[in-house]
């Protein structure tokens, strides 16, 4: 065990970090580089045996009989609703509830498909979508709910399932960011009619751009499959599906390779994406543990600051992998998130907000001021942000940012 943080007497003693301590990255492992080369000397880009592979291992991680890969996060959210909107016949408007607070994927597929998202609030602890709230929000047209699994942990799905079932609403969980994580001891992601993932740069899993829709249902996995290939025909998925055909068979195979039986897209993942994905499922639970300790490491060094921040909170039954460090000002009155933010980045603390949607230039077009309707969410959007906790970083990051935290509480005389 790490010793703990020696506090800095004074400003004096704390120099500058040359590089930038990012909000999240990816290493790539020897283990990585031998598959992409694999890939590459075979000749195979497509859709081809390494990326079925990482499909099956990924839904065998999830707790799921099916992934179907997508070049994006985004577009396995955009082919699963569009999946659920064909196959239970929804119309054009009818709603799907969604969290106040997540990135603006999840209700910007909801309105491609040509529906509404119902916004909800959420918990002022755990940012995630309020269960409570959510019956208040159902209505004759809500066809399903979005409930996602925010910052590295899980949503409280268990509820969130019992009002699905109440008032038989489909269910698509946005678990982007919760990849190998655990709520009541199984995996988030296999509650849902369907769970989707990314596994863009900074995320739990990195395939440098990515994503999978994972299911039980085999009906639903073979439209997704066929969506994220323009609608092919899903009898043929790729070059191999005529393979070891003979005669008639591999003619009528042949002849499928452009039917077309959907309007779908093109949102293949390739077969480098695959193997990098493969090289990360192999580290995932290192890596999960690895974040859980530094970010163990930066609460107890924040311990002093609780007064003035909200720190990352983790209910008893789930894990939490710290995806982001989060934290909420407590107090504006005595420091703006404007000069903590400032703070930190100039001295080379990366930052982010924590995923405002309703107040976007683009919402606030479309629907108007939603801030006062959800208090919490208006809370953390114009007061949260959060910092990295990656294995990307090491100690000695970890000491810096503490002391960095330490000489702004400091300079603003809120500690001695």
């Amino acid at each position: 065990m790490w010793s703990g943080w020696q506090e800095k007497n004074n400003m004096a003693a704390l120099k500058r970090h040359q590089k930038k301590i990012g909000v999240g990255g990816a290493i790539i492992t020897p283990y990585a580089k031998r598959l992409v080369n694999q890939v590459l000397d075979s000749g195979r880009i497509s859709y081809g045996p390494m990326l079925r592979r990482f499909e099956e291992e990924f839904a065998r991680v999830s707790g799921r009989k099916f992934a179907i890969s997508a070049n994006s996060g985004t577009s396995a959210l955009q082919v699963a609703f569009h999946a659920l909107k064909e196959k239970d016949g929804w119309k054009d408007g009818d709603e799907v509830i969604v969290p106040a607070i997540t990135f603006v994927a999840t209700s910007n597929v909801v309105l491609q498909n040509g529906l509404k998202p119902v916004f909800v609030d959420v918990d002022p602890y755990t940012y995630h979508i309020d269960p409570k709230k959510i019956d208040a929000a159902v209505t004759p047209r809500t066809r399903a709910i979005a409930p996602v699994h925010l910052f590295g942990m899980s949503a409280d799905m268990d509820p969130i399932m019992a009002i699905a079932r109440k008032h038989k609403l489909r269910v698509v969980e946005d678990s982007c960011e919760a990849v190998g994580v655990r709520y009541k001891g199984r995996p988030v992601g296999m509650d849902g009619d369907i769970s989707c993932f990314s596994t863009y740069m900074a995320h739990l899993v990195t395939t440098g751009v990515g994503g999978l829709a994972l299911t039980n249902d085999p009906d639903i996995a073979v439209h997704m499959r066929s969506l994220v290939n323009h609608g092919r025909d899903s009898i043929y998925v790729s070059m191999d599906a005529d393979k070891g055909l003979t005669g008639k068979a591999r003619f009528d195979m042949a002849n499928k390779r452009f039917s077309f039986v959907s309007i779908g897209y093109s949102y293949r993942m390739t077969e480098l994406e695959g193997a990098l994905g493969i090289a990360e499922l192999k580290y995932l639970k290192k890596n999960i543990k690895l974040r859980q300790r530094y970010a163990a490491y930066l609460l107890k060094g924040m311990k002093r600051y609780e007064k003035f921040l909200q720190l990352p909170t983790r209910p008893a039954d789930r894990e939490h992998a710290y995806m982001m460090f989060t934290m909420v000002i407590k107090d504006p009155a005595l420091f703006t998130r404007d000069e903590i933010v400032a703070w930190l980045e100039d001295w080379n603390v990366e930052t982010r907000y924590m995923m405002p949607l309703i107040n976007q230039p683009v919402y606030r077009k479309m629907f108007g001021d939603l801030e006062s309707k959800y208090p919490v969410t208006a809370r953390i959007n114009h007061h949260g942000f959060y910092i990295g906790c990656h294995p990307e970083m090491n100690k000695k990051h970890l000491d810096y940012i503490l002391a960095v935290f330490d000489a702004f509480f400091k300079n603003k005389g809120l500690i001695s």
